[in-house]
């Protein structure tokens, strides 16, 4: 996978997961069963976990356009 990250079609991927992460706690968020999900044994952690993860995709996301809008991405050394 490392090897991956440093060109454009695994740049793509990263985007698009990184997406995914993003949208991970809306959609686990909805509905009634949240307020006694996050009230069950484990539903502090799955709360920060939910956090958790829209926080790192965030972050990817940026690095991800970042890596992608640059000139030199792609490109053998």
């Amino acid at each position: 996978m490392m090897v991956l990250a440093e060109r454009r079609f695994g740049q793509v991927i990263m985007l698009v997961v990184s997406l995914i992460a993003v949208g991970m706690p809306a959609l686990h968020t909805r509905g009634a069963g949240v307020v006694m999900s996050a009230k069950s044994s484990g539903g502090f952690f799955f709360v920060w976990t939910l956090i958790a993860l829209g926080a790192i995709g965030t972050f990817t996301f940026i690095l991800s356009v970042r890596a992608l809008w640059s000139p030199q991405s792609g490109q053998p050394r």
